[in-house]
């Protein structure tokens, strides 16, 4: 078998076997040819003559061949008369009409005279492939930088932004995303390559472009070729764009089970139309750009629905009423919570005598699971205001519609009725479970009302007494839960603040406002517990300020709040 035909493509023998004479390999199925260190051609085969018909022997080497072999040449050569010692050159590649082909530079000697004899091999395929590889890698790349760009976020108009510039970067030169209107008008985002996004909700026909309406439903694309650039509605193409469209598509952007909105992609004029492997890239980029979306929508619907129960949940800011002062406080169990077990509320002019109503309790447990029965407990109360006078009917009917519920947590509770009497005011308490109130006398002292009574939600019947006391001026009745007494902490971390203390915290606040007293409360046990964990603390201070303020309603009160 001849040595020349056996050699692979572009691999030449060995320098000093590699054949270099005419007619001594120059006949090798491939494109060869020679050129001496001045930049003439010396000879050239057949294959070599076909493709390069000025390469005559004699002839400039540059003005035969293309640029790039040219300079490689120049390149292999060096400045000097003389071949350079070592390897003759690196090989190069470039096109040739509509091919590529690889030169391989190799040394030889015509009649003592140096040259360089290149041999070629057709390249296309292969530089076709790398060519591909590279553009796959560059769009993995950026799938990667997407998918982290999107997943940054869990603002829908954000997300919308987001979108609307990589698109416009990678895409295409104009990009509009629009998302599901949820009334008459339509929120979209546009874009323009090398510039920022815009936002705007517009009232707006899908209809108008096609493709559009069926994206907006998660329908498959509608091919590009099938819309008239010419015939896009106004609002489609960005004032930045700047001049006429040329091509048009429209991809839909898949959510979670519904559809997430649609991408509208724009090339200028003059630009090629959208090829079918940029439509489908398109809308790999659309799949991660529908789930961002989606998921922002998700989380923003769930935020609002968790605002609109929150606000049912949180404790209301109190004020006076009727010339009496009520201060609440509370500290969830967790921290960066809001809601919790204990709770209270503070319902003006309930029942018959039109007594303001302060109920405060304390459900098994702590967490949202237990503010979900706080819930019920709160709802259930407010239907009982009309015969809040009588207290252990409340607590009986409450106790029932617990036993009779799905629930099968329990809670303690204390009620009060607080009433102005001239200038004092007259409080009926009971407690259901719960630690009995404490007041605070004017003088300092301390003393916990003479109520008690079994917990509500376990037992078929509640048994409870009522104490009624009477508060003046400067005097307070703190109502809390077992969170503020049974706080682990001190200088170990492992003593309870106890009812002592607390006893001792409220001796000091005699003649202070309610807010006051609840502040230095919560300061103190805050101060204890540290860092450590605890169970919510919730308190209400009931005052008689020492100058009567009969006849002022509080309107940021609101009737009700719980924690």
């Amino acid at each position: 078998m001849d040595a020349t035909r056996s050699s692979p493509v572009g691999a030449p023998r060995a320098r000093t076997g590699h054949p270099a004479l005419p007619g001594a390999g120059y006949d090798a199925p491939w494109p060869v040819l020679a050129a001496d260190m001045a930049g003439a051609v010396v000879t050239a085969n057949a294959h070599a003559a076909a493709l390069f018909p000025a390469a005559v022997p004699g002839a400039p080497l540059s003005a035969a061949v293309p640029r790039w072999l040219g300079a490689a040449h120049r390149a292999a050569v060096g400045a000097g008369p003389a071949p350079r010692t070592g390897e003759a050159g690196e090989p190069a590649s470039g096109p040739v009409g509509e091919r590529v082909y690889r030169a391989v530079p190799a040394p030889g000697r015509d009649g003592g005279t140096p040259h360089l004899v290149w041999w070629l091999s057709d390249d296309t395929e292969r530089a076709a492939a790398e060519a591909a590889l590279a553009v796959e890698r560059e769009r993995t790349a950026f799938l990667a930088e997407a998918s982290n760009a999107l997943l940054a976020t869990l603002n829908t108009e954000r997300c919308m932004e987001v979108t609307a510039q990589l698109a416009a970067r990678h895409l295409a030169d104009g990009v509009v995303v629009v998302l599901p209107g949820g009334g008459r008008r339509t929120p979209l985002a546009r874009a323009v390559d090398g510039g920022g996004s815009t936002r705007a909700l517009l009232t707006l026909d899908p209809a108008d472009l096609p493709g559009l309406a069926e994206a907006l439903q998660g329908f498959p694309p509608v091919p590009s070729r099938w819309i008239d650039p010419e015939a896009l509605p106004d609002w489609v193409v960005p004032e930045e764009f700047g001049g006429p469209v040329g091509a048009v598509a429209v991809v839909p952007l898949p959510g979670h089970g519904v559809p997430a909105g649609a991408l509208i992609l724009l090339r200028r004029d003059g630009k090629r139309g959208f090829t079918e492997p940029e439509e489908v890239f398109a809308r790999l980029f659309a799949a991660r750009a529908g789930a961002a979306l989606s998921a922002a929508r998700m989380y923003a619907e769930q935020a609002a629905v968790t605002a609109t129960l929150m606000r049912e949940l949180l404790p209301p800011r109190l004020e006076q009423i009727r010339g009496v002062e009520f201060a609440g406080g509370y500290r969830a169990s967790e921290r960066g919570e809001r809601v919790g077990g204990d709770f209270y509320d503070v319902h003006p002019e309930a029942g018959e005598a039109g007594a303001s109503l302060v109920v405060l309790g304390d459900v098994c447990g702590k967490g949202l699971d237990a503010a979900v029965l706080t819930g019920r407990i709160r709802n259930t109360l407010q239907a009982l205001l009309p015969m809040a006078d009588d207290h252990p009917r409340v607590l009986r009917m409450l106790n029932d519609s617990l036993l009779s519920s799905h629930h099968t947590r329990f809670a303690t509770l204390v009620l009060a009725s607080a009433i102005r009497d001239g200038d004092a005011v007259r409080l009926d308490l009971t407690s259901a479970g719960h630690p009995p109130p404490l007041l605070v006398r004017a003088d300092g002292t301390v003393e916990a009302a003479d109520t008690r009574g079994s917990l509500v939600g376990a037992l078929p019947e509640v048994e409870a007494t009522t104490a009624r006391v009477t508060l003046r001026a400067g005097e307070t009745c703190l109502l809390y839960t077992d969170g503020v007494t049974e706080a682990r902490g001190g200088p170990f971390g492992d003593r309870m603040f106890g009812e002592e203390r607390l006893r001792e915290a409220l001796a000091e606040c005699a003649g202070m406002p309610a807010e006051a007293v609840v502040e230095r409360v919560q300061m103190l046990a805050t101060q204890w517990v540290g860092g450590g964990e605890h169970d919510d603390m919730a308190m209400v201070a009931v005052t008689v300020p020492r100058k009567s303020t009969a006849g002022v309603v509080s309107t940021a009160l609101g009737g009700r709040g719980d924690a």
